[in-house]
């Protein structure tokens, strides 16, 4: 672990800026999967290799699970393991000595020249690594709706039709790609902000070792045409989300959250950054509670999980009704 350590320190990816495109406007250049929807529509999947290396960038946790994604020889260090890229510069935001829960959120402001900044969370958990449960809290809407007050509707549009295929583009190089789709969410208007549409790819790609890498980025302008039929709201943009989770023991986790987000419209950054920092934080109190097995959620989940298994394969995001 110390010599994969050393060589996690010294090929820390280059941070002069964000290299190749995720995606391709030329159809020519795109490449492309077939989804499970009933005509099969075909998805443009993103440059991976680029999508994980701008995960890497931002997120040392994550890649002390990718570069380890083979060790299976008992539980990492977590945070303790962690190397920082030294060509970023964070901000604190707000740091807490806590055994459980966030304990420091830092920020970027106006990372990559795109007028907002990335925001970076750590936290502990207790219980047991189910990188999906955590999913859930963010993908499907009843999970959302714990936490986010805003949100109005979470689904999945576009689930891919063969894993394989994603396996396959990703190189086999960033783990077990175990959901993978395009989904579409809306929040809801309030005080006179107007609604918000995002239309985002996301997966989650699970590791030998027990981690949990949740991604997702949105799709481009020439995938417009994947959006659901209706009048068009203002649309937000991620430019980057990731979760991972670390099982540090059999009953621990570390967390590393990262999220650039771009609200849409004139609403200034100094306005909405608290907003999201404590709404995430909302989100890793309910996370807390689930995995703590609160009200018996945990035990629930897995109920249902075993049972969904059995009747069908579970999909990355609730489709609606």
């Amino acid at each position: 672990m110390i010599f994969q350590l050393l060589l996690i320190a010294f090929h820390l990816p280059s941070t002069a800026g964000f290299g190749n495109a995720l995606f391709q406007k030329a159809p020519s250049a795109q490449q492309k999967a077939p989804t499970r929807t009933p005509d099969r529509v075909e998805i443009e999947l993103p440059d991976f290799d680029e999508l994980f290396n701008r995960v890497q960038q931002v997120s040392p946790l994550a890649r002390v699970a990718i570069e380890s994604a083979n060790d299976v020889a008992g539980y990492t260090a977590g945070f303790d393991a962690i190397e920082e890229n030294p060509n970023l510069k964070w901000k604190k935001v707000d740091s807490k000595k806590k055994k459980f829960g966030v304990h420091k959120v830092e920020k970027i402001d106006n990372f990559q020249g795109v007028g907002v900044p990335i925001l970076r969370m750590r936290a502990t958990l207790e219980g047991p690594c189910i990188g999906e449960g955590f999913a859930n809290f963010i993908m499907n809407t009843e999970d959302r709706k714990k936490w986010d007050s805003q949100i109005d509707s979470v689904y999945e549009a576009y689930p891919i039709l063969d894993l394989d295929t994603a396996n396959i583009a990703m190189g086999f190089n960033y783990g077990d790609c175990s959901r993978l789709g395009i989904g579409h969410c809306v929040t809801k208007p309030n005080l006179g902000i107007d609604a918000r549409e995002q239309l985002t790819i996301c997966g989650i790609n699970d590791f030998a070792d027990g981690s949990c890498l949740i991604w997702g980025t949105e799709m481009e302008s020439w995938h417009d045409h994947l959006l659901p039929p209706g009048k068009r709201v203002t649309r937000a943009k991620s430019h980057i989300f990731s979760t991972i989770l670390v099982p540090t023991s059999e009953n621990t986790i570390d967390v590393e959250y990262v999220l650039q987000l771009e609200i849409g419209g004139k609403i200034p950054n100094w306005m909405t950054t608290p907003i999201i920092v404590d709404n995430v934080k909302k989100l890793f109190r309910c996370a807390g509670d689930f995995y703590n097995n609160k009200d018996g959620k945990l035990d629930k989940f897995l109920a249902e999980k075993a049972l969904q298994n059995d009747l069908e394969g579970p999909t990355l995001l609730s489709v609606p009704p």
